[in-house]
């Protein structure tokens, strides 16, 4: 196996203006900020974002015009608010969207995962989605029943973008808790055509090779690896810290008053990720959200 490791800058100097990216992780809980940052310092533009509940780093990425259109289930920051910058950019007709129900997502990303370019499923029928949505909704008729189904295009991403736990620096990446709203996250990675990943920690491999069932990515979906500790913030990231509340206050109530690019000069533009976590508390602060350990 050759190593991953590389470096955010490098890793994100992969994705073009226009690419298609699939981001994981919950609203609130392991969102590849540090990604979304550093998209935003590279001057990325038109970009189309898939999610399945979309949370603070797409409400970033809308707050610094990088997004053309979004395809998911839902954008919020859960108890923090709504997502205002996202909001915004719809209401302006900034940002194009295409709106699913969380079955039909998954089944989306699942048919992507399998290499085939649509997935059957009940999940629409009763809705006007296919009517709003022709080009990725369509019914079909089952040819072995006659039932009806809808059809619904495969959520292909030319690269997915995660936050994880800890990985090798072959991009074997594990997960010490399993929870079920994390099974996403895995199936972003088998539906994109390259996978870049962020960590909390770079291990050995030999750790790795100690707990295999933890291994919830396995190195041959991955196509570059960044140790990021911190990543996530100022969302949580299980097992390692908390969300930052008063940042997330911070955040919400800039966004809210339309101040996002006041937000985006402090903290995100004119340096690097080093920088924002410094202007973000620096690590006194951040180490006072662990729950785990972050390093």
């Amino acid at each position: 196996m050759k190593t991953k490791l590389t470096t955010l800058a490098e890793a994100v100097s992969r994705i073009p203006s226009g690419a298609t990216i699939a981001i994981g992780g919950s609203m609130v809980r392991r969102q590849p900020n540090a990604l979304a940052r550093e998209l935003i310092r590279q001057g990325k533009k038109d970009l189309t974002v898939l999610t399945f509940c979309a949370g603070s780093a797409t409400d970033l990425l809308a707050a610094a015009g990088v997004v053309k259109r979004w395809e998911g289930v839902y954008s919020g920051l859960f108890w923090y608010g709504q997502s205002y910058n996202f909001r915004r950019a719809v209401e302006n007709g900034q940002l194009e969207v295409r709106d699913f129900t969380e079955g039909s997502m998954v089944a989306r990303f699942r048919a992507a995962a399998q290499g085939v370019s649509f997935a059957p499923t009940r999940a629409l029928l009763g809705t006007d989605m296919a009517k709003y949505n022709p080009e990725q909704v369509r019914e079909i008729r089952c040819p072995f029943t006659n039932e009806t189904y809808h059809a619904v295009a495969a959520a292909e991403a030319d690269f997915t973008l995660l936050h994880g736990y800890i990985g090798d620096e072959y991009g074997n990446v594990q997960m010490p808790i399993i929870r079920d709203s994390d099974d996403i996250d895995a199936l972003m990675a088998m539906a994109s055509k390259r996978l870049i990943v962020t960590v909390e920690r770079i291990v050995p491999h030999e750790t790795i090779i100690r707990h295999p069932l933890l291994t919830y990515i396995p190195h041959n979906l991955v196509e570059a690896i960044v140790h990021a500790p911190y990543g996530a913030h100022p969302v949580a990231c299980d097992a390692f810290y908390d969300t930052d509340d008063d940042h997330m206050a911070e955040y919400v109530e800039m966004s809210k008053n339309g101040q996002a690019g006041t937000y985006l000069e402090h903290y995100v533009l004119g340096g690097d990720e080093w920088s924002y976590l410094e202007k973000a508390g620096g690590l006194q602060k951040l180490m006072k959200l662990n729950v785990g350990g972050a390093g």
